[in-house]
């Protein structure tokens, strides 16, 4: 019996040994992502050539977006966005680029509109913030 435990023992320690150890950061996993990463130029090149193919969805409150947002950027809040996805439904079929401030918000959207059937996703790299720290032209 004392063996037994002994051997049992031994092996929690072997494993826990050859575990990481992990921090409390880290034992959540971030929202994965599959949207295709638009970069800010090929959005603003898009956007001068008025792409009949592309929608821009900014996900941030109606007052961030009110404060400045991405030429022609249509706005639906996160937050709202599964009780308006229907509103985006015509839209199905064409490239959906989001961006929030940073990121986040964008990563939950992309959950909502994957869910609801949208399969050409793409996120803005360094969303909002980026933009306007480039100098990138703002509607307000």
């Amino acid at each position: 019996m004392h063996i037994r435990l002994l051997s049992l023992l031994a092996a929690a320690l072997l494993f826990t040994a050859a575990v990481p150890a992990t921090r409390a950061a880290d034992a959540v996993p971030a929202p994965a992502t599959s949207a295709e990463p638009v970069s800010q130029a090929d959005l603003l090149a898009r956007l001068e050539r008025k792409d009949p193919d592309l929608v821009v969805l900014d996900v941030r409150t109606p007052a961030e977006f009110a404060a400045g947002h991405v030429p022609g950027a249509r706005n639906i809040s996160h937050e709202l966005l599964a009780s308006r996805v229907a509103e985006l439904a015509p839209l199905r079929d064409k490239q959906v680029v989001l961006y929030c401030r940073s990121g986040r918000r964008t990563l939950l959207a992309e959950e909502v509109l994957r869910k609801a059937g949208f399969t050409r996703l793409g996120h803005l790299q360094g969303d909002y913030l980026a933009w306007e720290a480039e100098h990138r032209p703002v509607e307000r």
